[in-house]
């Protein structure tokens, strides 16, 4: 259902942004990973129960942008227009998948509940009571990278998002080892090179100078809508498109 909707978005909403196939992933709603995130996310982090009482799991869904649009935001310091429409246009249809997976789940006899894709944080600290990327990660789909960005098996330029349901499936194995080749060990950050505000460094990660920069965007393309995006630390970059460490691994 989320590959049918991803497919046919384009051609029935005219949107600008095209996509890629979705990964979906499955978490068990009592995973220690959950409880974990009131440690490394926020004390106030929600669990799948806080969300939905009875939730049994959590379906989570990646849905990576075509190429192209990955490609129009290398260049410069300023977000591109078309990375600002993807985001937008993204949480438009993270929201359409997540209203579509309650509705099915619902018919079917079963309870969810999917929080919004985004701007669900605290302005002060800058932290969510929901991460979708910790639920992705408990599902399976990936793992941090040193940008603090999930890398999936498509990489890291694309969208998240998560729910909880009543619906008892079983949980997927959860991604083995680093995907980013710094955490593996290996020569990288390239990301902190293309860092524009000089929020991510080798040794840290200044969530409000990020934050800043993505005003700024914000600002910039106040027409689209809310796009408080940069991404420049996504684009161009051995994960973009894939786990760069699977794809150098002699068993991949």
């Amino acid at each position: 259902m989320v590959e049918d909707v991803v497919a046919r978005r384009h051609g029935e909403r005219r949107t600008v942004t095209r996509w890629s196939t979705p990964l979906v992933a499955f978490a068990a709603a009592d995973d220690p990973l959950f409880a974990a995130s009131r440690r490394s996310v926020s004390p106030t982090h929600a669990l799948p129960g806080d969300l939905l009482p009875g939730a049994t799991t959590v379906i989570a869904w990646f849905v990576p942008f075509e190429r192209s649009v990955a490609a129009s935001n290398i260049a410069g310091a300023e977000a591109s227009r078309e990375w600002a429409t993807a985001y937008v246009e993204t949480n438009v249809l993270l929201a359409a998948i997540g209203a579509r997976l309650v509705e099915l789940l619902e018919a079917r006899g079963h309870r969810a509940a999917a929080p919004a894709p985004t701007h669900q944080f605290d302005r002060t600290r800058l932290v969510s009571d929901w991460s979708h990327r910790h639920a992705a990660v408990a599902a399976g789909l990936g793992a941090f990278g040193h940008h603090n960005m999930l890398i999936t098996a498509s990489g890291c330029c694309g969208r998240l998002g998560s729910l909880a349901t009543t619906l008892a499936l079983e949980p997927d194995p959860r991604h083995d080892g680093e995907a980013c080749l710094h955490r593996a060990g290996r020569a990288c950050l390239r990301c902190v090179r293309r860092c524009v505000n000089d929020a991510l460094r080798e040794d840290g990660f200044d969530r409000f100078r990020c934050y800043e920069q993505c005003l700024e965007n914000g600002g910039r393309f106040r027409d689209l809508g809310t796009a408080d995006v940069c991404g420049k630390c996504l684009v161009g970059v051995p994960c973009s498109f894939t786990d760069p460490v699977a794809a150098a691994s002699p068993t991949a």
